[in-house]
């Protein structure tokens, strides 16, 4: 059976002006700064005269860990806020922006899929408006800073042995994991090693994303941890008098992006930390504007619910004051057979009992979802494969587990395909029955909440970690930093760290390698397993087919 591909589609989308589907938020044209015809950034003015507004209902849609079937978490969230603007619902789509190093390394380019996807594509997953680049180059003046203090004497008594804050790439490059700079001699600076993490990963994105305006922002960037004296005292960005000018550069970048969805609805994309490394949701700043705009904003959280959803909570909401009204959790008939056993060839196939087999991944997420007390609903993205028996296994399934899954078919049909879930989602959200809070309390000692995340989230038995990262994490708590949550930095694959153990595994162990202090962002960051924070490209990456074509025409990027 052929099927247009998702950028045929979006190469004949009928896209309005942008300023029309600012309009339809009533967003007037003199607060939308314009990147084009179909792309604009909204005015921090007129985000702060929203203020006295009532805020719609937040709803969070989430995922199974991911497989190389697909699950169409994006796709889902796109073709949910279509469906509930077709039912009588002024809804808003909240999403992350894409970053270079997965479109040109492995995974492609990507906002949605099929009927439901956010236009425009191609700029999207490139350039879009700039807002990588400039989070990448205000990271990297301070780094610069940081070099050049030194350089002209040290005033501060910075030990080289104990700086912190790496460089930064908009791009996977395994080279650049480990570095030594300032070789050439005296004019070149005092040789040290240090090393590059992706953009995604970097704190300053972080701080982005869970600022309310700029005045926020300069504070969270002054308060960067950056190194330590010989006696271990911290250095802060403030303290290189980097703040300003990295708050000049991030501007523009703090103002959300609107777009529109093929069916000509308002979808703001903004920031784009990875879930697996870093917290994984789009920005505060576009949530809380969505919020004042629309009756329902329909956001993400990367990857699975076990990372995507446990951080939009732990972080996102606790930072920002906010109260989802209910979840979505996607997953697929192939996943769910993927997860009982089969292999990618063979996912075709009818095979019932694989389905079952496969289906507890999805009930550990419900179950997860469900602590935090946020009423969950089920999307099975439908794919022209999946058979009726193998559609009610999972049906019959989520029943058990008290709550419902519903079919959803927007990757073909648009918003017509997901009105159920639609109407579901509604039903839930007005219901009341949303009882939100965190999984832990600010005041729990660190290595405690690694270990109830560990425990409660991934179903482990223990923590591994050796005694100086529990020193460390004792040092923080007695620097003052012990309130803040933490961000797990893990393998996206899976439950444990190993990315190979699909299902719902039990008794296993989480390995700690490092832990970082993100004082600025507010989260500590502990890297488990062999995670990266500087991923690499694969044997064969995407980059070696993308191109120009006689049109003109990006090819190879989707």
């Amino acid at each position: 059976m052929a099927f247009k591909t998702d950028i045929e589609i979006a190469r004949e989308a009928k896209k309005k002006p942008i300023m029309e589907i600012g309009a339809k938020l009533g967003i007037p044209s003199l607060h939308l700064l314009p990147y084009g015809h179909d792309k604009a950034k909204v005015s921090q003015e007129f985000i702060k005269s929203l203020a006295g507004k009532k805020d719609g209902k937040l709803i969070l849609v989430t995922a199974i860990n991911p497989t190389p079937a697909g699950e169409g978490k994006t796709t889902t969230t796109v073709g949910l806020g279509d469906g509930l603007n077709r039912i009588g619902k002024k809804a808003v789509v909240c999403i992350r922006e894409a970053s270079l190093g997965p479109n040109f390394g492995m995974k492609g380019g990507a906002a949605g899929g099929g009927m439901a996807q956010v236009v425009p594509m191609e700029e999207m997953n490139l350039h879009f408006t700039g807002d990588f680049h400039a989070i990448t180059s205000a990271h990297n003046l301070l780094s610069a800073m940081i070099d050049n203090h030194i350089y002209w004497g040290n005033e501060l008594q910075i030990d080289e042995r104990r700086i912190v804050w790496r460089r930064v790439m908009d791009m996977n490059d395994r080279a650049l994991r480990d570095i030594v700079v300032n070789l050439g001699g005296v004019a070149n600076g005092f040789p040290r090693q240090t090393g590059f993490d992706i953009t995604v990963a970097s704190e300053v994105m972080a701080i982005l994303c869970l600022s309310n305006d700029l005045e926020d922002l300069q504070k969270r960037l002054g308060d960067i941890v950056v190194a330590y004296t010989r006696e271990k005292k911290a250095i802060y960005a403030r303290d290189i008098k980097a703040d300003g000018a990295m708050t000049v550069l991030l501007k523009d970048a703090m103002q959300p992006n609107i777009v529109q969805t093929l069916e000509n609805n308002p979808a703001f994309v903004h920031g784009g930390p990875f879930a697996n490394i870093a917290h994984g949701c789009n920005s505060v700043i576009a949530t809380k504007t969505a919020l004042k705009l629309g009756e329902y904003v329909v956001t993400e959280a990367g990857f699975g619910a076990d990372l995507g959803a446990e951080k939009f909570f732990d972080i996102k909401c606790r930072k920002a004051g906010l109260k989802p009204s209910a979840a979505v959790i996607v997953a697929t008939v192939r996943a769910m057979k993927m997860n009982g056993g089969v292999a990618k060839a063979d996912l075709g196939a009818e095979n019932v009992e694989a389905v079952k087999k496969g289906c507890p991944n999805l009930g550990r997420h419900i179950g997860n979802v469900k602590g935090f007390g946020v009423p969950v609903v089920v999307a099975i993205n439908h794919f022209y494969s999946d058979t009726d028996a193998e559609i009610d296994a999972v049906k019959a399934y989520v029943a058990e587990q008290g709550a419902e899954a519903i079919l959803c078919k927007h990757w073909a049909l648009g918003s017509e395909g997901i009105e159920e879930l639609a109407h579901k989602v509604v039903s839930l959200a007005e219901s009341g029955a949303a009882n939100f809070a965190p999984l832990y309390p600010d005041e729990m000692p660190l290595f405690q909440k690694l270990e109830t995340i560990a425990k409660r989230i991934y179903h482990a038995d223990a923590v591994i970690a050796d005694k100086s990262i529990r020193d460390q994490l004792k040092t923080w708590e007695a620097a003052g930093y012990g309130h803040l949550p933490i961000c797990v930095a893990k393998t996206q694959y899976s439950f444990t760290t190993d990315p190979t153990v699909r299902g719902a595994p039990t008794g296993h162990t989480v390995p700690v390698r490092e832990v970082r202090l993100s004082a600025g962002a507010g989260f500590i960051v502990a890297i488990c397993g062999e995670i990266m924070t500087m991923p690499g490209l694969p044997k064969v990456p995407s980059a070696e087919v993308i191109r120009l074509n006689d049109q003109g025409n990006v090819e190879g990027l989707f």
